[in-house]
């Protein structure tokens, strides 16, 4: 198979500087605010984004280090396959975000609840549309017993190549 190659579209900012801290997931971040600065050259890509309550960030988690197969979840104590987890260090660093859009300013996108390191490259943005993301009968595995410990969840730092 060909390699593949991606070239960011802008940089995200936000508070957190460093994983530790960090929330794991929009929810955990919610009311923290950030901007996503699109490169010129990609500005008028976003015509008519305005008019959407909430956008998917998709982005590379640059400081992840060596991927496992196998990892401990934040949220839980037994050993997960990566790919039933939404942890950082994967095969393909690529994260997913839905966050609040408060506004654009230019090629500045003002968010909030956000949860993604400072000086993240962002590949892509989506607009958020509920009605094609989200099924009839939603099940969410070994995080169904978790997932009410998200809104105080913060990153601990394990998943870091700092």
């Amino acid at each position: 198979m060909n390699i593949i190659t991606y070239e960011p579209i802008g940089v995200i900012q936000t508070p957190f500087k460093v994983a530790r801290g960090t929330p794991i997931q929009p929810e955990a971040g919610r009311h923290i605010e950030g901007t996503v600065e699109v490169f010129p050259e990609y500005i008028d890509g976003l015509k008519d984004l305005e008019g959407f309550s909430h956008i998917i960030l998709i982005y590379h988690f640059h400081l992840s280090g060596e991927h496992n197969l196998h990892i401990k979840p934040f949220m839980d104590d037994e050993v997960r396959g990566v790919f039933a987890t939404r942890a950082p260090s994967r095969p393909n660093p690529i994260g997913i975000s839905v966050v609040r859009l408060k506004g654009i300013d230019g090629g500045t996108l003002h968010i909030e609840d956000i949860d993604v390191i400072d000086g993240t490259p962002l590949l892509d943005i989506k607009p958020y549309v509920p009605e094609f993301d989200e099924g009839e009968e939603i099940r969410i595995g070994w995080l169904n017993r978790r997932v009410g410990k998200l809104p105080q969840t913060r990153d601990d730092g394990r998943f870091a190549g700092e």
